[in-house]
């Protein structure tokens, strides 16, 4: 997949989600290639915009430890149960060194899971972890 479909399909995928949430389940995300020399952010969507790289380290910290716990194959996706405020809650592995982070900068996952419609919520969001299982982004 390229870069423009994969956006694409991000925002259409947290549409799906608003809509079957009934608000916003994450109100920004970043997608990001990650390497060991240095990374890039290859597109951002939220309310952080002039601020986010500046804490963005800190802000994966909690979501990481839980990645590093396992080994991530390409469409598998984590969550950050207790993450709050701007630590990032989700993300989805798009590709060899390419990565989704999705955040709701005022609630962490637990607080979203309370809802019964999260439920249906996540659906889209599994989606498209098997859209990039399927079609990597490259």
């Amino acid at each position: 997949m390229n870069l423009s479909d994969a956006r694409t399909a991000v925002i259409q995928t947290l549409g799906r989600m608003k809509a079957a949430y009934n608000q916003p389940v994450f109100d920004e995300w970043v997608l990001v290639k990650l390497a060991s020399e240095a990374g890039a952010v290859l597109a951002y969507d939220g309310p952080r915009a002039e601020t986010y790289q500046a804490r963005f380290k800190s802000d994966i910290a909690p979501l990481q430890a839980e990645m590093e716990a396992r080994r991530m194959a390409v469409g598998d996706f984590e969550f950050a149960p207790g993450a709050h405020g701007t630590h990032f809650d989700a993300c989805i592995r798009l590709g060899s060194a390419s990565y989704l982070f999705c955040n709701h900068t005022s609630k962490s996952m637990i607080e979203i899971r309370q809802d019964r419609l999260w439920l249906e919520a996540q659906k889209p969001f599994v989606e498209l972890s098997a859209k990039f299982r399927g079609d990597p982004l490259g």
